[in-house]
């Protein structure tokens, strides 16, 4: 699934080629999305200028001069600017063309994402915690809303009410270079870990950002290339394999439904 860093890896790509740029056409192949695609979206917004291009957690928002578009892409959708004579390739549900010629096309095999239009605020994201890149997330909110919760850390900073973005790769990645047990009570760990735990987040999603997020089966930026970080992780997809820090095994647990891998000597 694409986390914060592939979402705003894509808005970096698609920005330059769609601000301030007046949609000259949308067409919908497949509307059935995780929600349905908004009835007359292209009637909507065709001729609307995109006035920006914004990521809130996981959600990519392209406000217009009379509301925006809502996109998330789900659990294996992609973004991505196309040229006018590029194949249509199957599972291509939606494509935005631009008054300069920009082309982006909307690809979701497991069509789970989003395209909603709204006049005013989107209720979807009328609940998010800060964004973990953001002034607004520190290590008080994080040891505050921790006290006397028997949740898993894990799940805890996975939390989009705790902050928004910390997914399954990059949660085990800041637990890892935190010392600290993906499967220890939320309730337990100190203002101290709390701390570098909360530096860690900051520094793994900042350095994934860079590297163009992670390479995971479908993922792909806006100019449809990879991203590298996965080539630097250290405990996510690689249990049973030998601690990059201690070259004991690594060891693989269930938490709320999901894969969790850590070392249980670097982590307590």
């Amino acid at each position: 699934m694409p986390e914060l860093p592939e979402v705003e890896t894509t808005l970096r790509g698609i920005e330059p080629a769609i601000a301030l740029q007046v949609i000259s056409g949308i067409t919908v192949r497949q509307g059935s999305l995780r929600w349905p695609v908004t009835e007359g979206l292209a009637q909507i917004v065709e001729g609307q200028r995109v006035t920006q291009v914004r990521r809130r957690a996981k959600y990519l928002i392209i406000n217009l001069e009379h509301g925006s578009m809502l996109i998330h892409l789900g659990m294996s959708g992609s973004l991505r600017l196309v040229q006018p004579d590029a194949e249509l390739r199957k599972h291509d549900h939606i494509e935005m063309r631009m008054g300069n010629g920009a082309i982006l096309r909307y690809h979701d095999p497991r069509r789970f994402g989003c395209w909603l239009w709204s006049e005013s605020d989107h209720h979807q994201l009328s609940r998010l915690g800060p964004e973990p890149l953001s002034d607004d997330f520190g290590i008080k909110r994080l040891y505050e809303l921790s006290r006397k919760r028997k949740i898993a850390v894990k799940p805890f900073i996975m939390d989009n009410n705790t902050v928004v973005g910390v997914g399954n790769i990059y949660a085990s990645e800041a637990l890892f270079r935190s010392g600290i047990r993906p499967d220890r009570a939320a309730g337990d760990i100190s203002l101290k870990l709390y701390t570098v735990l909360t530096g860690h987040i900051k520094e793994v999603l900042a350095a994934a950002i860079v590297q163009g997020g992670t390479t995971l089966r479908d993922f792909v930026n806006g100019n449809g290339e990879p991203g590298y970080f996965q080539q630097t992780l250290a405990v996510y997809g690689r249990g049973g394999k030998l601690c990059t820090g201690c070259e004991g095994v690594l060891k693989e647990i269930k938490l709320g439904q999901r894969s969790s891998v850590f070392c249980p000597r670097c982590q307590r």
